[in-house]
């Protein structure tokens, strides 16, 4: 009987670790890396997750509608944010893009305008005056575009980008950054479905120390 007893207890002593066990199918250091240093989110309140994108990635324009549909299923509880990635000094104009788009409030069009020029329309945008006909075409005067690009707060956001894309120890583009603690890349989640799996998975992880 002792022997018996013995034996289911070292059962239901067993089951909560199995099942910990079971609700962790993806582990740190294979789909995804577990930053060294936690990068200060935005909002503490939310479960942020990140997107390190450059405009001429023919690999995050086909994971754009992507993660568009992915974030589509959030809850409110999670905050998207998108970062430029900045290598060299044509990517810096394309992030100085970026974000005069948000700040000139016409991001939801020329988001999509600036991904499908270069991806598409194979335009390189080496220049300050490519960009702004973009924009132009799009219903923004040439002297306001220019305003908000050469102003020194789209400086600061491109210079913040840059280095928060160094903490995030960034190697390619698309990445995903969770919450500041966790990078995955698709070539350790496996694609771009991938990627999306690994951070809901993350996104609940984190959404528990929100309580």
């Amino acid at each position: 009987m002792n022997r018996l007893l013995s034996s289911l207890l070292f059962i239901v002593a067993f089951l909560p670790l199995a099942a910990c066990q079971a609700e962790e199918p993806y582990k740190a250091g294979l789909q995804y890396e577990v930053l060294p240093e936690v990068v200060s989110t935005s909002d503490p309140s939310k479960v942020e997750v990140v997107e390190v994108f450059w405009y001429g990635c023919s690999h995050c324009f086909a994971f754009e509608p992507k993660i568009k549909a992915w974030l589509k299923e959030q809850a409110d509880d999670v905050k998207f944010v998108g970062v430029p990635a900045v290598w060299h000094p044509s990517m810096r104009l394309h992030a100085k893009a970026y974000y005069t788009a948000k700040a000139l409030k016409v991001f939801d069009k020329m988001n999509d305008v600036i991904f499908e020029a270069m991806n598409l329309k194979k335009q390189k945008l080496l220049n300050e005056a490519e960009i702004a006909s973009l924009f132009v075409a799009n219903g923004v005067s040439k002297e306001r575009f220019s305003k908000v690009f050469n102003s020194g707060s789209i400086e600061m956001a491109v210079d913040l980008a840059e280095k928060k894309q160094a903490r995030y120890r960034m190697q390619g583009t698309p990445e995903l950054v969770v919450n500041g603690k966790f990078r995955i890349s698709g070539r350790d989640a496996g694609g771009h479905s991938g990627m999306l799996k690994v951070a809901s998975f993350l996104v609940e992880k984190e959404r528990a120390n929100l309580k």
